[in-house]
Protein backbone atom coordinates (compact mmCIF):
# COMPACT_ATOMS: atom_id res chain seq x y z
CA UNK A 1 0.00 0.00 0.00
CA UNK A 2 1.01 3.54 -0.69
CA UNK A 3 2.91 4.92 2.03
CA UNK A 4 2.72 9.02 2.90
CA UNK A 5 5.56 9.87 5.34
CA UNK A 6 6.08 12.67 7.88
CA UNK A 7 8.81 15.00 6.41
CA UNK A 8 11.25 15.64 9.50
CA UNK A 9 13.85 18.73 8.11
CA UNK A 10 12.54 17.46 4.99
CA UNK A 11 13.77 13.66 5.16
CA UNK A 12 10.92 10.91 5.20
CA UNK A 13 10.21 9.29 7.90
CA UNK A 14 7.43 6.58 9.01
CA UNK A 15 5.84 6.46 12.21
CA UNK A 16 4.38 3.36 14.55
CA UNK A 17 1.69 4.99 14.22
CA UNK A 18 -0.07 5.54 10.55
CA UNK A 19 -3.82 6.29 9.76
CA UNK A 20 -5.22 3.88 6.51
CA UNK A 21 -6.81 6.53 4.17
CA UNK A 22 -9.66 5.07 2.20
CA UNK A 23 -11.85 5.29 -0.93
CA UNK A 24 -14.40 8.10 -0.25
CA UNK A 25 -16.98 6.09 -1.91
CA UNK A 26 -15.95 2.11 -1.47
CA UNK A 27 -13.90 2.04 1.87
CA UNK A 28 -10.84 0.96 -0.01
CA UNK A 29 -7.65 1.13 1.42
CA UNK A 30 -5.63 3.78 -0.66
CA UNK A 31 -2.72 5.10 1.73
CA UNK A 32 -1.30 4.28 5.36
CA UNK A 33 -0.17 8.00 6.56
CA UNK A 34 2.07 8.06 9.07
CA UNK A 35 1.17 10.08 12.30
CA UNK A 36 3.87 12.07 14.46
CA UNK A 37 3.01 12.53 17.91
CA UNK A 38 3.20 15.93 19.73
CA UNK A 39 6.59 15.28 21.50
CA UNK A 40 8.05 14.93 18.32
CA UNK A 41 6.26 17.68 16.50
CA UNK A 42 7.82 20.57 19.75
CA UNK A 43 11.62 18.63 19.31
CA UNK A 44 11.68 18.70 15.52
CA UNK A 45 10.31 22.70 15.08
CA UNK A 46 12.77 23.57 18.39
CA UNK A 47 15.83 22.31 16.05
CA UNK A 48 14.98 23.68 13.14
CA UNK A 49 17.19 25.61 10.99
CA UNK A 50 15.01 29.11 11.07
CA UNK A 51 18.11 30.63 8.53
CA UNK A 52 17.97 28.08 6.17
CA UNK A 53 16.40 29.91 3.11
CA UNK A 54 18.51 33.43 4.22
CA UNK A 55 21.22 32.64 1.44
CA UNK A 56 18.86 32.95 -1.08
CA UNK A 57 17.90 36.37 -2.01
CA UNK A 58 14.33 36.64 -2.59
CA UNK A 59 14.70 37.19 -6.40
CA UNK A 60 16.10 33.80 -6.42
CA UNK A 61 13.42 31.99 -4.57
CA UNK A 62 10.90 33.67 -6.80
CA UNK A 63 12.76 31.69 -10.01
CA UNK A 64 12.46 28.36 -7.68
CA UNK A 65 8.70 29.00 -7.10
CA UNK A 66 8.21 29.03 -10.69
CA UNK A 67 10.03 26.32 -11.67
CA UNK A 68 8.54 24.47 -8.81
CA UNK A 69 5.22 25.54 -10.01
CA UNK A 70 5.86 23.84 -13.40
CA UNK A 71 6.97 20.25 -11.51
CA UNK A 72 3.88 20.77 -9.82
CA UNK A 73 1.92 20.45 -12.74
CA UNK A 74 3.83 17.81 -14.94
CA UNK A 75 6.20 15.95 -13.05
CA UNK A 76 6.54 12.71 -11.39
CA UNK A 77 7.13 13.37 -7.79
CA UNK A 78 7.75 11.11 -4.32
CA UNK A 79 5.26 10.00 -2.13
CA UNK A 80 6.84 7.98 -0.26
CA UNK A 81 8.82 4.63 -2.12
CA UNK A 82 6.65 5.52 -5.43
CA UNK A 83 6.47 8.27 -7.97
CA UNK A 84 3.24 9.96 -7.94
CA UNK A 85 1.81 11.72 -11.51
CA UNK A 86 0.27 14.98 -11.90
CA UNK A 87 -2.93 12.97 -12.68
CA UNK A 88 -2.25 10.60 -9.75
CA UNK A 89 -2.12 13.25 -7.44
CA UNK A 90 -5.90 14.58 -8.61
CA UNK A 91 -7.67 11.32 -8.85
CA UNK A 92 -5.81 10.46 -5.27
CA UNK A 93 -7.28 13.78 -4.12
CA UNK A 94 -10.46 13.20 -5.60
CA UNK A 95 -10.77 10.05 -4.13
CA UNK A 96 -9.84 10.83 -0.63
CA UNK A 97 -11.92 13.79 -0.07
CA UNK A 98 -14.77 12.97 -2.48
CA UNK A 99 -14.18 16.39 -4.08
CA UNK A 100 -15.22 16.06 -8.26
CA UNK A 101 -12.10 15.40 -10.06
CA UNK A 102 -12.88 18.75 -12.21
CA UNK A 103 -12.91 20.63 -9.29
CA UNK A 104 -9.48 19.27 -8.31
CA UNK A 105 -8.07 20.57 -11.69
CA UNK A 106 -9.56 23.85 -11.36
CA UNK A 107 -8.04 24.08 -7.67
CA UNK A 108 -4.25 23.05 -8.50
CA UNK A 109 -4.63 25.41 -11.08
CA UNK A 110 -5.20 28.17 -8.71
CA UNK A 111 -2.01 27.07 -6.53
CA UNK A 112 0.11 26.66 -9.70
CA UNK A 113 -0.94 30.38 -10.72
CA UNK A 114 0.20 31.60 -7.30
CA UNK A 115 3.72 29.84 -7.44
CA UNK A 116 4.68 31.01 -10.81
CA UNK A 117 3.45 34.69 -10.42
CA UNK A 118 5.04 34.98 -6.95
CA UNK A 119 6.11 37.92 -8.00
CA UNK A 120 3.02 39.39 -8.04
CA UNK A 121 1.33 37.82 -5.05
CA UNK A 122 4.59 38.91 -3.20
CA UNK A 123 4.18 42.41 -4.61
CA UNK A 124 0.52 42.56 -3.29
CA UNK A 125 1.59 41.79 0.02
CA UNK A 126 4.64 44.17 0.30
CA UNK A 127 2.60 46.94 -1.84
CA UNK A 128 5.13 46.86 -4.29
CA UNK A 129 8.26 47.84 -2.98
CA UNK A 130 11.94 47.10 -4.31
CA UNK A 131 11.87 43.25 -2.60
CA UNK A 132 15.92 43.97 -2.68
CA UNK A 133 15.36 45.36 0.67
CA UNK A 134 14.05 42.37 2.55
CA UNK A 135 17.83 40.71 1.76
CA UNK A 136 19.88 43.24 2.59
CA UNK A 137 17.84 45.02 6.02
CA UNK A 138 16.84 48.24 4.59
CA UNK A 139 16.95 50.24 1.59
CA UNK A 140 14.76 53.18 -0.08
CA UNK A 141 11.23 53.67 -1.20
CA UNK A 142 9.82 56.53 -2.25
CA UNK A 143 12.37 58.70 -1.44
CA UNK A 144 12.57 57.73 2.26
CA UNK A 145 14.73 54.02 4.46
CA UNK A 146 12.57 51.26 4.81
CA UNK A 147 13.72 48.78 6.68
CA UNK A 148 12.25 44.82 7.92
CA UNK A 149 13.04 42.29 9.90
CA UNK A 150 11.80 38.67 9.90
CA UNK A 151 9.71 38.19 13.03
CA UNK A 152 8.18 34.71 11.89
CA UNK A 153 11.74 32.87 11.68
CA UNK A 154 9.75 29.39 11.66
CA UNK A 155 6.26 29.14 9.91
CA UNK A 156 3.23 27.30 10.75
CA UNK A 157 -0.26 26.00 9.17
CA UNK A 158 -3.14 23.82 10.39
CA UNK A 159 -4.90 22.64 7.10
CA UNK A 160 -7.83 21.60 6.12
CA UNK A 161 -9.40 19.00 3.95
CA UNK A 162 -12.29 20.67 2.32
CA UNK A 163 -10.74 22.98 -0.29
CA UNK A 164 -7.51 22.52 -1.73
CA UNK A 165 -6.74 25.86 -3.29
CA UNK A 166 -6.39 27.23 -0.12
CA UNK A 167 -2.86 25.89 0.06
CA UNK A 168 -2.23 29.10 -2.03
CA UNK A 169 -2.00 31.21 0.79
CA UNK A 170 0.76 29.74 3.02
CA UNK A 171 3.03 29.14 -0.45
CA UNK A 172 4.24 32.88 -0.22
CA UNK A 173 5.82 31.94 2.68
CA UNK A 174 8.71 30.08 1.31
CA UNK A 175 9.46 33.07 -1.07
CA UNK A 176 9.60 35.21 1.99
CA UNK A 177 12.50 33.25 3.32
CA UNK A 178 10.17 31.37 6.29
CA UNK A 179 10.81 27.28 6.50
CA UNK A 180 7.50 26.00 7.25
CA UNK A 181 5.74 23.06 9.39
CA UNK A 182 2.69 21.93 8.37
CA UNK A 183 -0.11 19.97 9.80
CA UNK A 184 -2.41 18.06 6.84
CA UNK A 185 -6.09 17.70 6.99
CA UNK A 186 -6.67 14.58 7.77
CA UNK A 187 -8.37 13.41 3.81
CA UNK A 188 -6.30 15.63 2.01
CA UNK A 189 -2.34 15.44 2.83
CA UNK A 190 -1.70 15.03 -1.16
CA UNK A 191 -1.57 18.76 -1.61
CA UNK A 192 0.68 19.91 0.51
CA UNK A 193 3.08 16.89 0.24
CA UNK A 194 2.93 17.51 -3.31
CA UNK A 195 3.82 21.48 -3.31
CA UNK A 196 6.93 20.81 -0.48
CA UNK A 197 7.91 18.14 -2.91
CA UNK A 198 7.95 20.23 -6.19
CA UNK A 199 9.81 22.99 -4.11
CA UNK A 200 12.59 20.46 -3.28
CA UNK A 201 12.89 19.03 -6.72
CA UNK A 202 12.99 22.85 -7.93
CA UNK A 203 16.50 23.24 -5.58
CA UNK A 204 14.52 24.76 -2.41
CA UNK A 205 16.40 23.46 0.62
CA UNK A 206 14.48 20.35 2.27
CA UNK A 207 15.34 21.26 5.62
CA UNK A 208 13.08 24.52 5.08
CA UNK A 209 10.16 21.73 5.40
CA UNK A 210 8.21 20.24 7.99
CA UNK A 211 4.97 17.88 6.85
CA UNK A 212 3.94 16.33 10.35
CA UNK A 213 0.27 14.58 10.07
CA UNK A 214 -1.04 14.22 13.69
CA UNK A 215 -3.72 15.02 15.86
CA UNK A 216 -5.63 17.86 17.83
CA UNK A 217 -2.88 17.75 20.33
CA UNK A 218 0.07 18.28 17.95
CA UNK A 219 -1.56 20.66 16.01
CA UNK A 220 -1.92 22.53 18.83
CA UNK A 221 1.56 22.19 19.83
CA UNK A 222 2.87 23.25 16.75
CA UNK A 223 0.60 26.10 16.75
CA UNK A 224 2.33 27.20 20.24
CA UNK A 225 5.91 26.49 18.96
CA UNK A 226 5.91 28.28 15.89
CA UNK A 227 6.85 31.98 16.01
CA UNK A 228 3.80 32.79 13.19
CA UNK A 229 1.17 30.06 11.94
CA UNK A 230 -2.51 30.32 10.30
CA UNK A 231 -4.95 28.17 11.07
CA UNK A 232 -7.87 27.05 9.26
CA UNK A 233 -11.28 25.38 11.24
CA UNK A 234 -15.06 26.36 12.02
CA UNK A 235 -15.71 28.74 14.79
CA UNK A 236 -14.81 26.11 17.53
CA UNK A 237 -11.45 25.54 15.81
CA UNK A 238 -10.28 28.82 15.51
CA UNK A 239 -12.14 30.33 18.46
CA UNK A 240 -9.34 29.55 20.80
CA UNK A 241 -6.98 31.35 18.87
CA UNK A 242 -8.79 34.99 18.19
CA UNK A 243 -6.64 36.67 20.35
CA UNK A 244 -3.27 35.55 19.57
CA UNK A 245 -1.55 37.50 17.01
CA UNK A 246 0.47 35.16 16.12
CA UNK A 247 -1.71 32.90 14.34
CA UNK A 248 -3.51 34.46 11.51
CA UNK A 249 -7.29 32.66 11.55
CA UNK A 250 -9.15 31.35 8.49
CA UNK A 251 -12.78 30.45 9.47
CA UNK A 252 -15.75 30.52 8.29
CA UNK A 253 -16.20 33.90 5.71
CA UNK A 254 -20.11 34.74 5.86
CA UNK A 255 -19.09 36.35 2.17
CA UNK A 256 -22.11 38.15 0.37
CA UNK A 257 -23.58 39.13 -1.94
CA UNK A 258 -25.31 42.42 -2.38
CA UNK A 259 -27.83 44.49 -4.38
CA UNK A 260 -28.68 48.10 -4.47
CA UNK A 261 -32.23 49.08 -5.51
CA UNK A 262 -31.17 49.42 -8.91
CA UNK A 263 -29.81 45.94 -9.26
CA UNK A 264 -32.47 45.10 -7.24
CA UNK A 265 -35.20 46.06 -10.11
CA UNK A 266 -32.61 44.18 -12.37
CA UNK A 267 -32.53 41.41 -10.64
CA UNK A 268 -32.50 39.04 -13.28
CA UNK A 269 -29.21 40.38 -14.80
CA UNK A 270 -27.62 39.57 -11.56
CA UNK A 271 -28.96 35.88 -10.96
CA UNK A 272 -25.69 33.63 -12.82
CA UNK A 273 -23.39 35.50 -10.70
CA UNK A 274 -25.17 35.22 -7.59
CA UNK A 275 -25.36 31.34 -8.22
CA UNK A 276 -21.44 31.26 -9.79
CA UNK A 277 -20.93 32.81 -6.35
CA UNK A 278 -22.81 30.22 -4.32
CA UNK A 279 -21.95 26.92 -6.46
CA UNK A 280 -18.26 27.57 -7.39
CA UNK A 281 -15.84 24.74 -5.65
CA UNK A 282 -18.36 22.92 -4.56
CA UNK A 283 -19.86 25.89 -2.26
CA UNK A 284 -17.15 24.70 0.57
CA UNK A 285 -14.94 27.63 0.45
CA UNK A 286 -15.07 30.70 3.02
CA UNK A 287 -15.34 32.68 -0.38
CA UNK A 288 -18.44 31.24 -1.36
CA UNK A 289 -21.97 33.31 -0.96
CA UNK A 290 -23.79 32.71 1.78
CA UNK A 291 -25.79 35.10 1.95
CA UNK A 292 -27.67 37.32 -0.32
CA UNK A 293 -28.38 41.08 0.46
CA UNK A 294 -31.30 42.73 -1.62
CA UNK A 295 -33.39 45.63 -0.70
CA UNK A 296 -36.65 44.46 -2.70
CA UNK A 297 -37.73 41.92 -4.92
CA UNK A 298 -35.53 38.65 -2.60
CA UNK A 299 -38.59 36.17 -2.82
CA UNK A 300 -38.35 36.75 -6.54
CA UNK A 301 -34.07 36.56 -6.51
CA UNK A 302 -34.47 33.36 -3.95
CA UNK A 303 -36.82 32.11 -6.69
CA UNK A 304 -35.00 32.52 -9.15
CA UNK A 305 -31.25 31.28 -7.95
CA UNK A 306 -33.09 28.41 -6.60
CA UNK A 307 -34.52 27.00 -9.22
CA UNK A 308 -30.98 27.27 -11.01
CA UNK A 309 -29.36 25.47 -7.81
CA UNK A 310 -32.31 22.69 -7.65
CA UNK A 311 -31.22 21.18 -11.06
CA UNK A 312 -27.66 19.65 -9.64
CA UNK A 313 -27.29 16.40 -8.73
CA UNK A 314 -25.53 14.28 -6.68
CA UNK A 315 -22.72 12.34 -9.13
CA UNK A 316 -19.94 10.41 -8.54
CA UNK A 317 -16.51 12.69 -8.07
CA UNK A 318 -15.14 11.12 -11.91
CA UNK A 319 -18.38 12.02 -13.64
CA UNK A 320 -17.31 15.29 -15.66
CA UNK A 321 -20.80 17.18 -14.94
CA UNK A 322 -19.80 16.63 -10.81
CA UNK A 323 -20.28 19.45 -8.84
CA UNK A 324 -20.73 18.62 -5.72
CA UNK A 325 -18.34 17.24 -3.40
CA UNK A 326 -19.52 13.77 -1.47
CA UNK A 327 -19.27 13.69 2.56
CA UNK A 328 -16.90 10.84 3.49
CA UNK A 329 -18.74 10.57 7.08
CA UNK A 330 -22.77 10.61 6.25
CA UNK A 331 -22.89 11.58 9.63
CA UNK A 332 -21.42 15.30 9.21
CA UNK A 333 -24.06 15.58 6.26
CA UNK A 334 -27.10 14.71 8.60
CA UNK A 335 -25.79 16.99 11.53
CA UNK A 336 -26.16 20.27 8.88
CA UNK A 337 -29.22 19.12 7.38
CA UNK A 338 -30.82 18.81 10.82
CA UNK A 339 -29.36 21.93 11.55
CA UNK A 340 -31.41 24.03 8.52
CA UNK A 341 -34.50 21.87 9.32
CA UNK A 342 -34.30 22.94 12.61
CA UNK A 343 -33.60 26.77 11.23
CA UNK A 344 -36.90 26.41 9.35
CA UNK A 345 -39.24 25.34 11.49
CA UNK A 346 -39.02 28.78 13.23
CA UNK A 347 -40.59 31.59 11.48
CA UNK A 348 -41.56 31.94 7.97
CA UNK A 349 -37.97 30.67 6.62
CA UNK A 350 -38.50 28.34 3.74
CA UNK A 351 -35.90 26.18 1.68
CA UNK A 352 -37.18 27.18 -2.01
CA UNK A 353 -34.20 24.77 -3.78
CA UNK A 354 -35.43 21.93 -1.85
CA UNK A 355 -39.40 22.98 -3.24
CA UNK A 356 -38.26 23.44 -6.40
CA UNK A 357 -36.63 19.75 -6.31
CA UNK A 358 -39.32 18.34 -4.61
CA UNK A 359 -36.47 16.15 -2.69
CA UNK A 360 -35.08 16.54 0.65
CA UNK A 361 -31.10 17.91 0.66
CA UNK A 362 -29.74 14.52 2.23
CA UNK A 363 -28.97 12.39 -0.33
CA UNK A 364 -27.69 8.72 0.89
CA UNK A 365 -25.36 6.87 -1.60
CA UNK A 366 -23.60 3.94 -0.17
CA UNK A 367 -21.41 4.68 2.64
CA UNK A 368 -21.72 8.75 1.38
CA UNK A 369 -23.93 10.89 1.40
CA UNK A 370 -24.38 14.26 -0.32
CA UNK A 371 -25.89 17.42 0.31
CA UNK A 372 -28.45 19.26 -2.62
CA UNK A 373 -28.40 22.73 -2.47
CA UNK A 374 -30.17 25.11 -0.24
CA UNK A 375 -31.43 28.50 -0.99
CA UNK A 376 -33.52 29.73 2.05
CA UNK A 377 -36.13 32.98 1.67
CA UNK A 378 -35.52 34.55 5.21
CA UNK A 379 -38.19 37.09 5.46
CA UNK A 380 -36.62 38.39 8.82
CA UNK A 381 -32.89 39.26 8.27
CA UNK A 382 -32.06 38.28 12.16
CA UNK A 383 -33.62 34.56 11.40
CA UNK A 384 -31.45 31.79 12.41
CA UNK A 385 -30.31 30.54 8.93
CA UNK A 386 -29.95 34.24 8.02
CA UNK A 387 -26.36 34.50 8.84
CA UNK A 388 -24.96 30.25 8.69
CA UNK A 389 -22.45 28.99 6.40
CA UNK A 390 -22.40 25.33 5.56
CA UNK A 391 -19.65 22.97 3.81
CA UNK A 392 -22.01 22.66 0.44
CA UNK A 393 -23.99 25.32 -1.46
CA UNK A 394 -26.22 27.01 0.92
CA UNK A 395 -27.18 30.78 0.73
CA UNK A 396 -29.82 33.06 2.34
CA UNK A 397 -31.77 35.76 0.85
CA UNK A 398 -32.90 38.78 3.03
CA UNK A 399 -34.01 41.70 2.49
CA UNK A 400 -32.79 44.87 3.84
CA UNK A 401 -32.76 49.01 2.61
CA UNK A 402 -28.94 49.32 1.67
CA UNK A 403 -28.57 52.24 3.96
CA UNK A 404 -28.81 49.68 7.17
CA UNK A 405 -26.39 46.81 4.88
CA UNK A 406 -23.01 48.12 6.24
CA UNK A 407 -24.10 48.01 9.69
CA UNK A 408 -26.65 44.98 9.48
CA UNK A 409 -24.48 42.09 7.22
CA UNK A 410 -22.44 41.66 9.97
CA UNK A 411 -18.44 40.10 9.28
CA UNK A 412 -17.72 39.28 6.24
CA UNK A 413 -14.70 37.93 4.49
CA UNK A 414 -15.68 39.10 0.71
CA UNK A 415 -19.02 41.36 -0.52
CA UNK A 416 -19.49 41.57 -3.72
CA UNK A 417 -21.77 44.71 -3.81
CA UNK A 418 -23.93 44.73 -7.69
CA UNK A 419 -23.81 48.80 -7.07
CA UNK A 420 -23.00 52.28 -9.03
CA UNK A 421 -24.73 54.29 -5.82
CA UNK A 422 -21.71 56.63 -4.80
CA UNK A 423 -23.49 56.89 -1.42
CA UNK A 424 -23.55 53.07 -1.05
CA UNK A 425 -20.06 52.41 -2.53
CA UNK A 426 -18.23 55.36 0.24
CA UNK A 427 -20.65 53.16 3.04
CA UNK A 428 -19.12 50.09 2.13
CA UNK A 429 -15.64 51.53 1.66
CA UNK A 430 -15.88 52.70 5.50
CA UNK A 431 -17.71 49.60 7.02
CA UNK A 432 -15.12 47.47 9.25
CA UNK A 433 -17.10 44.40 8.95
CA UNK A 434 -15.64 43.96 5.30
CA UNK A 435 -12.09 42.19 4.22
CA UNK A 436 -12.71 42.11 0.88
CA UNK A 437 -14.69 44.24 -1.31
CA UNK A 438 -15.83 43.93 -4.86
CA UNK A 439 -17.52 46.36 -6.69
CA UNK A 440 -20.06 45.32 -9.86
CA UNK A 441 -20.42 41.67 -11.37
CA UNK A 442 -17.92 40.29 -9.34
CA UNK A 443 -18.34 36.60 -8.15
CA UNK A 444 -17.06 36.20 -4.65
CA UNK A 445 -14.66 33.57 -5.45
CA UNK A 446 -12.60 35.72 -7.71
CA UNK A 447 -9.74 36.47 -6.18
CA UNK A 448 -7.27 38.82 -7.57
CA UNK A 449 -3.97 37.39 -6.14
CA UNK A 450 -2.29 40.85 -6.27
CA UNK A 451 -4.29 41.88 -2.88
CA UNK A 452 -4.02 40.25 -0.01
CA UNK A 453 -6.65 37.50 1.28
CA UNK A 454 -7.90 37.21 4.64
CA UNK A 455 -4.82 38.87 5.78
CA UNK A 456 -1.67 39.79 4.93
CA UNK A 457 1.21 36.84 5.02
CA UNK A 458 3.88 39.57 4.51
CA UNK A 459 2.74 41.80 7.37
CA UNK A 460 2.29 38.37 9.43
CA UNK A 461 5.92 37.33 9.33
CA UNK A 462 7.87 40.87 8.97
CA UNK A 463 7.72 43.64 11.13
CA UNK A 464 9.14 47.24 9.72
CA UNK A 465 11.90 48.72 11.97
CA UNK A 466 12.49 52.27 12.20
CA UNK A 467 16.03 52.70 10.76
CA UNK A 468 18.86 55.56 9.51
CA UNK A 469 22.23 55.32 8.06
CA UNK A 470 24.72 57.79 8.08
CA UNK A 471 25.21 59.45 4.58
CA UNK A 472 28.83 58.22 3.29
CA UNK A 473 31.56 60.22 3.58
Amino acid sequence: MLHIPILRNGNPYTSVESVELVHHATGDPMASVSQANSGMVVRDIGNMDDCVLESFTVRELFDLSRKAAELFMTASLPVGDEMQTFDDYVNQLSSSTGMPVGYCRNNAAKIHRVMDEIEIVVGGLTRGFDVDILDQGYGTHNGGTLSYFREGRIFGAVLPSNSPGVHSLWIPAISLKAPIVLKPGREEPWTPFRVIQAFIAAGVPKEAFGFYPTDHGGAAELLRCVDRSMIFGDANTTRPYENNRNVEIHGPGYSKVLLDDKAADNWQDCVDMIVASIETNGGRSCINASAVWTPKNGRKIAEAVAEQLAKRQALPADDPNATLAAFANPLVAERISDVIDHGLREGDAVDLAEQFRGSPRLVKQGRIAYLLPSVVWCPDREHALANREFLFPFASVIECPTSEMPNAIGKSLIVSAITDDPEFRKALMDSPNIDRLNFGMVPTFKISWDQPHEGNLFEHLYRQRAFQIEPAA
